[in-house]
C-alpha cells in the first residue's frame, strides 16, 4: 500500500476525535474567520473579491483572504499555514453541502493533517527558502482531503483525489515582494484545484497513487519525501493541536525578536535608552527578515525585522494594521530601524524548526539586555487564553466590519460546530461583511 493510500484510508475512516481536539478546532475556526473578514478589508483582499468566480462554489477566495491577513495560524515544524486555507474552504463547502458541525470539524482536522504532514514530508522549513512554498504546494492536497470528507468519498476515491491534487500542485509564484503580487491569486487557485481534484475522483478519474513513494517528487521538484513522517501515528495525534496562533500581524519569522524587545521594555528599558539592537536569527530566514521597508510594498513591512522592532517600541498599534504599507513612518520609527542589525547564528539551528527562535541584545548606556526567545504568545508552549483570542478577534473584525458585526459574528462562530446547518448561516453572514 502506498503512502497516499495509507493516508486516504485514514481520511475516509471514522477516526476518533478527542474532546480536546474538538475544542481546538473551535478556537482555530473562530480565529480564522476573524482573519478571513480582516483580510477582505485590505487592498489585496478587495482585488481578490473583484476577480472571484461568480458561478459555483468558490473555496479559493475565502482561503486567500484569510491567508493574506497574516494573522492566520501556522505549524512551525512544517512551515505550513494550514488554517487560512483549510478552514475557509471547509466552511464554504460545508455550507454548500448542508453538512453539520461534526462533519465540518472532521473535514478541518483531515485537511489540516494533510497539509501539515505533506509539509513535514518535504522538509518545509528548508525547501521554503529554495522557493518551494509548503503552503502553496500543500493547499490542493489539503483541500482535496476536506472535500473527500464532506463529499463522502470512499478510500479509493480519496486516494485518487489526493494524488491528483498533488500532481496539479504548483510550488511557488516567483518574487513575493511586488506591489501587486499574484501570490494571493495563486493560493486561491490552489485551493480550488483541491476541490476540482476531489470532484474528478468522485466522477471516476484516477491518478498515480505512487506519487509520494516513487520518483515523481524527486524528478520534478528535487525533493524526496519522507513517507515515514507522512504516515506516522495516523489517528493517534492530530496536527491541529500543534498549531500556533499569531498574536499580531507580521511574518512569524519576525515575532521572536519582537517579543524579546517587548519583554526587555516591560522590564524597564525605555525606547529613548536604546543605543542599538543586535538580533540573531537562524540563517535560513536571515535574508527574509534582515531588510528595510519600501513604501507601498506590504510584504516588505510584514517581513522586516527592523520595522517590527521599531513599531513595537514607538507605534505598538501599528502591529495590528492589516494593511501594513504606510506611505511613510514616523521619524522615531525610522531612526530606531537604523539602530538594528540582523545576523544569522548557526547555534540557533539547534532550536529550529521546532521553534522559530531569535536572540536579541539591546544596548543601553546602563549595559546590555539579552533575551533568547523560543516561543511567542500563541505557540502551543505559550498558549493564548480564550479571552486573549476573543480580544484579538474583536480588534481585527471590529476594525474591518464594526463592533456590532464583530460581536454577532463571534457568537455565531462559537456555535457553528454544535449546529446541524450552522455553516450556511455563518458563511452567509461573512459574505455580508465583504
Amino acid at each position: 500500500m502506498t503512502a497516499i493510500e495509507t493516508f486516504a484510508r485514514f481520511v475516509a475512516s471514522d477516526f476518533a476525535v478527542p474532546a480536546a481536539t474538538t475544542t481546538n478546532v473551535q478556537r482555530q475556526l473562530t480565529d480564522i474567520v476573524g482573519a478571513w473578514v480582516a483580510g477582505a478589508a485590505t487592498q489585496e483582499g478587495k482585488a481578490l473579491l473583484a476577480v472571484r468566480p461568480r458561478d459555483g462554489v468558490d473555496v479559493g477566495t475565502p482561503s486567500a483572504l484569510a491567508r493574506l491577513s497574516e494573522i492566520d495560524n501556522i505549524h512551525l515544524p512544517s512551515a505550513t499555514t494550514p488554517g487560512g486555507v483549510i478552514i475557509p474552504a471547509a466552511l464554504t463547502l460545508a455550507a454548500d453541502c448542508g453538512a453539520d458541525g461534526a462533519a465540518l470539524s472532521r473535514a478541518i482536522i483531515a485537511g489540516t493533517e494533510a497539509m501539515v504532514r505533506l509539509g513535514l514530508a518535504i522538509d518545509g522549513p528548508q525547501v521554503i527558502y529554495r522557493g518551494i512554498w509548503p503552503t502553496y504546494f500543500g493547499a490542493p492536497f489539503g483541500v482535496a482531503a476536506v472535500a473527500a470528507q464532506l463529499l463522502g468519498l470512499n478510500a479509493t476515491q480519496t486516494a485518487n483525489a489526493l494524488a491528483l491534487a498533488l500532481t496539479l500542485a504548483a510550488p511557488g509564484v516567483g518574487h513575493h515582494n511586488l506591489a501587486t503580487t499574484s501570490r494571493w491569486f495563486a493560493i486561491a487557485q490552489a485551493a480550488r484545484t483541491g476541490l476540482i481534484a476531489a470532484r474528478a475522483a468522485q466522477a471516476g478519474f484516477t491518478s498515480d497513487l505512487n506519487v509520494l513513494d516513487g520518483p515523481f517528487m524527486q524528478g520534478i521538484f528535487g525533493v524526496t519525501p519522507d513517507v515515514a513522517v507522512f504516515t506516522n501515528r495516523l489517528g493517534e495525534a492530530f496536527a491541529l493541536d500543534d498549531l500556533s496562533f499569531k498574536p499580531w500581524c507580521a511574518a512569524r519569522q519576525t515575532m521572536a525578536a519582537t517579543q524579546g524587545l517587548k519583554e526587555i521594555m516591560a522590564a524597564g528599558v525605555s525606547p529613548a535608552q536604546i543605543m542599538s539592537i543586535e538580533v540573531s536569527v537562524p540563517p535560513p530566514y536571515l535574508k527574509m527578515t534582515g531588510h528595510g521597508v519600501v513604501p507601498g510594498d506590504r510584504a516588505s513591512y510584514l517581513t522586516s525585522l527592523p520595522y517590527h522592532l521599531a513599531i513595537a517600541a514607538h507605534e505598538p498599534d501599528a502591529e495590528f494594521d492589516i494593511g501594513s504599507s504606510p506611505v511613510s513612518s514616523p521619524e522615531p520609527v525610522m531612526a530606531l530601524m537604523q539602530k538594528v542589525s540582523v545576523t544569522g547564528d548557526d547555534a540557533l539551528l539547534a532550536h529550529y524548526p521546532a521553534t522559530w527562535p531569535a536572540r536579541i541584545v539591546v544596548r543601553t548606556a546602563d549595559g546590555d539586555h539579552d533575551r533568547l526567545v523560543l516561543n511567542v504568545p500563541g505557540d502551543p508552549a505559550r498558549p493564548m487564553s480564550n479571552g486573549e483570542l476573543a480580544a484579538k478577534f474583536h480588534r481585527f473584525v471590529g476594525a474591518a466590519a464594526g463592533i456590532g458585526a464583530a460581536q454577532t459574528l463571534y457568537s455565531n462562530c462559537n456555535s457553528v460546530l454544535n449546529s446541524r446547518a450552522g455553516s450556511g448561516e455563518l458563511v452567509a453572514q461573512i459574505e455580508t461583511l465583504m
